[in-house]
């Protein structure tokens, strides 16, 4: 089963990365850091596919079985980093995948429609997105040792079970 996670923030340090790399360490998955990506402005030419950064990006999320969305929460949407490298993909990397969606919030009740907007776009390339999603408020973050806190880390364990969950019955179903 290969997961894939996109840490979907344009920051180096910021806590989307942090969980992001937690879950590429604790669960083997691999990190598509876009805080380190180099993927142009999408404009919708063919041309663009051409892109190495943007072939490997392809490839990577077509080879996955499971893929972890992370972003953080910014006017209440999806990171516009995220969101310009899912136009890039489509239901070629997405139909009938199961998706986790994660947020890092700033506190309060943000994180909500973030989650909500990358739902929908997950809708709009045939993902299967997962009922169970998560946000994470800024005192869940171990910042000292790039971490969780024990509590916030259960939530995440039970955000990738029931993602393994879904993938393991994709994995059964193409056969």
């Amino acid at each position: 089963m290969k997961l894939t996670i996109i840490n979907g923030s344009p920051r180096k340090k910021g806590r989307t990365g942090i969980a992001s790399r937690y879950i590429a360490k604790k669960y083997g998955a691999d990190l598509i850091d876009l805080s380190k990506c180099e993927l142009p402005l999408y404009n919708g030419e063919e041309s663009q596919h051409q892109i190495p950064a943007v072939k490997a990006l392809r490839e990577n999320l077509s080879a996955s079985d499971g893929i972890i969305l992370a972003s953080p929460e910014y006017h209440s949407g999806m990171s516009g980093a995220l969101k310009n490298a899912l136009d890039f993909l489509g239901s070629e990397q997405f139909a009938n995948k199961p998706v986790a969606l994660l947020v890092a919030a700033g506190g309060g009740k943000g994180g909500i429609n973030a989650l909500s907007n990358m739902r929908i776009v997950g809708r709009g390339v045939y993902a299967n997105v997962i009922p169970r999603q998560l946000v994470l408020d800024p005192h869940c973050f171990d910042y000292d040792n790039d971490w969780l806190h024990e509590e916030p880390a259960k939530l995440v364990d039970q955000l990738m079970n029931e993602l393994k969950m879904y993938t393991n019955m994709y994995v059964q179903m193409k056969g």
